[in-house]
């Protein structure tokens, strides 16, 4: 590491990009976080339009804990991402499908996965050389 020659210049501040009221952090950051861990799975699940039963779901994500799959669809529905529709029938049944706006969140996912396609290895070979590195960290 070289030292440097005198004192360092003041750098300039970080300019907040927030400040337009019309596109507060309060009302435009927080939207953006679009879900949990196991958000974007779920949208793969109801892709293809079906309504699905809890049960569906559970079978298809079977590595997913039945309290975290019911977490995730509670925060979904109340995200807008998804309908659930309780029909009275003996046992109970309960389906769930995308709304619009869920569906909406296609484009940026296929766009999220194509960069991760594109940079998994990338990011795989920066995470061992950190690890080889720095192995506490």
């Amino acid at each position: 590491m070289t030292e440097a020659a005198g004192p360092t210049p003041p750098r300039p501040p970080i300019p907040v990009r927030f400040d337009d009221p019309h596109c507060a952090a309060d009302t435009a950051v927080q939207p953006l976080r679009v879900g949990g861990k196991w958000t974007a799975v779920v949208l793969r699940c109801l892709e293809d339009g079906t309504p699905r039963r809890f049960g569906e779901l559970r079978a298809a994500l079977p590595w997913i804990t039945p309290k975290v799959l019911t977490e995730t669809l509670r925060a979904m529905e109340h995200s807008g991402f998804l309908d659930r529709a309780a029909y009275e029938e003996n046992p109970p049944r309960v389906e769930y499908a995308l709304t619009p706006l869920g569906r909406s969140l296609f484009g940026p996912l296929d766009t999220a996965c194509a960069w991760a396609r594109a940079h998994g290895a990338e990011v795989g070979a920066a995470r061992s050389a950190r690890d080889r590195d720095d192995p506490v960290a």
